[in-house]
């Protein structure tokens, strides 16, 4: 986002439109004089203006079709609602969007209601369509949704179902203290919802959530720890692969060991790890003109590993990359 107020702004939306697409490139907008300044370059280099003064709206559809996210001084649910009911506008800011007793997804409920597309929850299943346990409940097991793991099993009666819904929060009835609770109220651990599926016998629900802290109350990351039985395996999920090793690589980074290669390349600095890549990449050209598979695999995995440390020595993590590349 750059700023409309700075003189060579323009210049750079030029520049970054170009290297990114100007579908990434917004600006600012404090007054109508740099829109009516450059309403051209506008057009070509900008997706979207950050508006300070919703009073600018109404000159500001006159002038372009750049469409607007208006900055809202108060939480007025009715004045944030005529706001949003205007062709030009894609949606609205505040302080109320980072002030941790507003909901959010609430707000947006209650907007749909007013007939305004949201982008939020609507169940294709109504509560009716389970299969309820002897308790009138359905169990949930609920999954990372970056990792698949299992975190926790819980229960929903319908409100609790509703109240997920609505929220976007995971929301579950607790047969102990027999109430309502939506998880991470008290502790901050909450699940937000990324999506909600029935089993083929609508008497399951699998929840993938992103998870904020530990789901287990004891502290663990998840309340599946106690071991019964267990047989060894190699681990085959790339994302747990490249996770695992990206994690043996920091620790080694913060916790040095005598001996470790890792280490080795860490004390040597990025001019070292930079030249390491670059040859293990050509030894990976070199493979690939090899008709022997198993070199280039590993070669392929020689080059990820530096790869790895070079992330880790600029503070990329996997998430980073794997974020970048779901965006293109």
């Amino acid at each position: 986002m750059l700023n409309g107020s700075k003189p060579n702004s323009i210049e750079l939306a030029e520049e970054a439109s170009k290297r990114f697409g100007k579908d990434r490139i917004l600006v600012s907008v404090e007054n109508v004089n740099f829109i009516f300044k450059n309403k051209e370059a506008m057009e070509e280099n900008f997706h979207e203006m950050l508006v300070y003064d919703k009073k600018m709206l109404e000159a500001i559809e006159n002038m372009t079709p750049i469409p607007s996210i208006v900055v809202m001084d108060e939480y007025d649910v009715d004045e944030i609602a005529d706001v949003l009911k205007k062709d030009s506008v894609r949606g609205v800011t505040g302080k109320f969007v980072t002030e941790m007793d507003q909901d959010i997804m609430l707000l947006k409920t209650e907007l749909s209601a007013r007939g305004i597309h949201m982008v939020n929850f609507t169940s294709s299943l109504e509560w009716s369509d389970f299969k309820l346990n002897s308790d009138g409940m359905v169990p949930v097991i609920v999954q990372d949704y970056r990792t698949d793991e299992v975190l926790m099993l819980a229960y929903m009666n319908e409100e609790a179902f509703h109240r997920t819904i609505s929220s976007g929060k995971m929301t579950y009835y607790s047969r102990s203290r027999q109430e309502i609770w939506m998880k991470g109220e008290t502790s901050g651990h909450i699940q937000y919802v990324k999506s909600l599926t029935a089993d083929c016998d609508y008497d399951t629900i699998l929840a993938k959530v992103s998870q904020i802290g530990a789901a287990c109350h004891t502290g663990n990351p998840t309340c599946f720890f106690n071991s019964i039985v267990k047989k060894e395996y190699t681990e085959k999920n790339p994302l747990k692969v490249f996770d695992e090793v990206y994690g043996i690589i920091k620790d080694r980074r913060a916790n040095p060991k005598e001996g470790s290669y890792t280490n080795y390349l860490f004390d040597k600095g990025i001019d070292k790890i930079l030249k390491k890549v670059g040859e293990e990449n050509t030894e990976i050209i070199i493979a690939a003109k090899n008709p022997n598979p198993e070199e280039i695999k590993y070669e392929i995995s020689d080059y990820l590993y530096h790869l790895m440390v070079l992330m880790a020595e600029r503070g990329v993590t996997w998430e980073d990359v794997t974020q970048e590349l779901s965006q293109r």
